[in-house]
């Protein structure tokens, strides 16, 4: 029976429980972050980690110190005994009233080990009509508040895409539901900047690191395939995978050269080191 970390103890999946009254689950009231297990170790634990404790703060909620989260993760490690998959790391705001009010007390911490599921070598994408609010409160953390990308990724998978792609309220580029966008466009790389309100994730941050690519604001009409001239998406579970169609139009290549380069670099990290 796979067993899974809460406040402190592992027990069996199926007799994990938390109050009903969590404000995780009564408001969303809490941030995550899912790590790629890899040949038995959690990749890039330590930026994975800063991005919980900042998401943390910005709710407000008070975060464990990183002792007792690294010792849930590697805990959980052992016990499932995996060499692969992917690792959720969750944070709640713990016991609240059925309400946005908080009672301010411990919170809830929950790590488990899962499936990396199907990962393809490409990647098919799909504009939606929602739109990012680069100026919302919960802009740039990364919270359980996730209701609007699984409407977005259900609005992108009637047209058979395996990721939504959102532009933010300018009408400008700004990421997938779970992933950064990387575009090749009149020769050069460019991925939205965390002013678009997209994500600071890690993969795009170990890529931007290399020195592939620049920020920039892109115009949601460029993000097409008969503008672009390769286009990628980055995150801790897809790490570099190209885009083969955008709105059911191939693109020009995929994966491209630019593409193949930040792939093989992100490889490389993944094979060379746990903490790039």
């Amino acid at each position: 029976m796979p067993k899974v970390y809460v406040n402190g103890s592992l027990v069996d999946e199926d007799a994990a429980t938390i109050s009903v009254f969590d404000h995780g689950l009564v408001v969303g009231d809490g941030v995550f972050e899912t790590i790629l297990l890899h040949r038995g170790r959690p990749f890039a634990l330590r930026r994975h980690l800063d991005r919980l404790a900042r998401s943390a703060g910005g709710l407000g909620i008070d975060c464990p110190a990183r002792d007792v989260v690294e010792r849930a993760v590697k805990m959980t490690i052992e016990a499932s005994g995996e060499e692969s998959g992917r690792i959720r790391i969750t944070l709640t705001a713990g016991r609240g009233p059925l309400g946005s009010g908080r009672l301010g007390e411990a919170p809830t911490l929950i790590a488990a080990i899962g499936d990396l599921g199907e990962v393809h070598e490409v990647s098919a994408v799909a504009t939606v009509p929602y739109r990012r609010n680069e100026f919302g409160a919960l802009t740039g953390l990364k919270t359980t508040s996730y209701a609007e990308n699984a409407l977005a990724l259900a609005k992108a998978e009637e047209v058979d895409a395996d990721e939504a792609i959102l532009a933010n309220t300018a009408g400008m580029l700004c990421e997938g539901t779970g992933s950064n966008v990387f575009v090749v466009l009149d020769g050069e790389i460019l991925t939205p900047p965390l002013s678009s309100g997209c994500l600071a994730g890690i993969t795009r941050d170990l890529i931007l690191e290399a020195g592939i690519g620049r920020e920039a604001n892109i115009a949601l009409e460029d993000f097409s395939a008969d503008r672009l001239d390769e286009a990628f998406l980055t995150s801790s579970i897809r790490g570099v995978q190209a885009i083969a169609a955008i709105d059911g139009a191939a693109t020009q290549s995929a994966p491209g050269p630019i593409t193949t380069k930040a792939a093989e670099l992100y490889n490389t990290l993944l094979e060379t080191t746990s903490e790039p």
